[in-house]
């Protein structure tokens, strides 16, 4: 169940929505588009389009390995990435305010919270997405492919800095989680940009000092790459046109999606506080970059 709902939850990249021939603004309700991953086999394809229960005439974008390695390859090694472009996924477009909602399968390294956010952030919402593949795979190819379907179908362009900034992000909380845990990445980050909301720092070197201080309070040994990768990565996400408010709404969507998903207090206490500091995030981030 937690599964299902931290994806309404996290907050950042380079995505829109799944729209081969229409544009998000005129999807229906129910609409479902699915991106394949180009070294499928038929079979494969097959069994994947059944496994997402997709229309007959559905509408697919396919996915290279050439492209996975176009946007991820200055982020994470080439073997992790892979030589063939296998994870799929379908988006089926939601009522009005429902929320954004993800679940995979077979997926190993990109997981539900890193799909939803960067759907949040580059706008998506109201949707349905379940990303999946024939056999465990690191989930590269479902990202991509949700990228270039929103180019395909919306006619707007994502700028190439805005996607690099989104895969940036993505590999580098991934990574951070990696390697001091789940639950101390969440700490610090939380405790990172409650600061940055209240009090922002004016230069970069006080956003340095400002990272390596709560780790340190917080029990968190961060290495020098680590903490180069925070800052760098708040320092670009200055100059991207994000919209912020709208990512807000999603969260506070997902808030009143909680009781649909959860039946255990506990868990609908830990995520609501979760997304209560998303949504303070946003609020003291819209302040910030705007500045």
């Amino acid at each position: 169940m937690l599964k299902k709902v931290m994806p309404f939850i996290l907050s950042m990249l380079l995505i829109m929505s799944i729209m081969p021939v229409v544009a998000l603004a005129d999807a229906s309700v129910g609409d479902v588009i699915v991106t394949l991953g180009e070294d499928l086999t038929e079979d494969q394809k097959q069994n994947l389009l059944s496994e997402m229960d997709a229309p007959k005439d559905v509408m697919t974008v396919t996915v290279s390995n050439e492209e996975e390695h176009k946007y991820l390859g200055n982020y994470i090694s080439k073997a992790l990435i892979g030589t063939r472009a296998l994870s799929s996924s379908s988006i089926t477009i939601g009522e009005k305010d429902a929320g954004l909602s993800v679940e995979t399968k077979n997926i190993n390294w990109v997981t539900d919270e890193m799909y939803a956010n960067a759907l949040i952030t580059a706008g998506v919402k109201d949707a349905d997405i379940y990303v999946t593949a024939p056999i465990e795979v690191s989930g590269t190819a479902a990202l991509t492919g949700l990228i270039k379907a929103y180019e395909l179908s919306s006619d707007k362009v994502i700028p190439e800095e805005q996607k690099q900034v989104a895969n940036e992000e993505l590999v580098t909380t991934a990574k951070l989680s990696d390697s001091i845990g789940a639950d101390k990445a969440t700490e610090l980050m939380t405790k990172v940009k409650d600061e940055i909301a209240t009090n922002p720092p004016e230069t970069e070197e006080e956003l340095r000092t400002l990272i390596n201080e709560i780790a340190s309070d917080s029990g968190i040994e961060l290495t020098q790459d680590e903490l180069d990768g925070l800052v760098a990565l708040f320092n670009r996400m200055k100059d991207l046109n994000i919209d912020w408010d709208q990512m807000k709404s999603q969260l506070e969507n997902a808030r009143e999606n909680l009781d649909e998903f959860l039946n255990k207090e506990e868990t609908q206490s830990f995520i609501g506080k979760i997304i209560d500091f998303f949504i303070a995030l946003i609020d003291g981030l819209k302040g910030l970059f705007k500045s």
